[in-house]
């Protein structure tokens, strides 16, 4: 079981820009597909970002592409997410979880943490 960890968090206004991170356990990390969701007040956990083991590979949710870059340093355990020009609607707590597969449903990643949250001023 991987642990993970996020940080990363805070209040910034609109057009505003944060680096997330996702610290883990385990020695295999580099073994297991990344991925961001976030879920805002009264609405599902949506997909945001996810990347490939190696890092070659990644995918973005329509709503952030162009805004958010998923990176990841298996030398550090880390999965970054990298969010640029904030809008209010990217509020939410945001949650990295891996997977061994390549998707976008959360229910297919076996391992999550806690959370931190994005909020974003107009």
């Amino acid at each position: 079981q991987v642990q993970l960890v996020e940080s990363g968090g805070g209040l910034v206004q609109a057009g505003g820009s944060l680096r997330l991170s996702c610290a883990a356990s385990g020695r295999i990390f580099s073994s297991y597909i990344g991925g961001w969701f976030r879920q805002a007040p009264g609405k599902e956990r949506e997909f945001v970002a996810r990347i490939t083991g190696s890092g070659g590979s990644t995918s973005y949710a329509d709503s952030v592409k162009g805004r958010f870059t998923i990176s990841r340093d298996n030398v550090k355990n880390i999965v970054y997410l990298q969010v640029n020009n904030l809008k209010p609607e990217d509020t939410a707590v945001y949650y990295c979880a891996v997977t061994g597969r390549w998707t976008s449903d959360a229910t297919a990643y076996t391992s999550w943490g806690q959370g931190t949250q994005v909020t974003v001023s107009s």
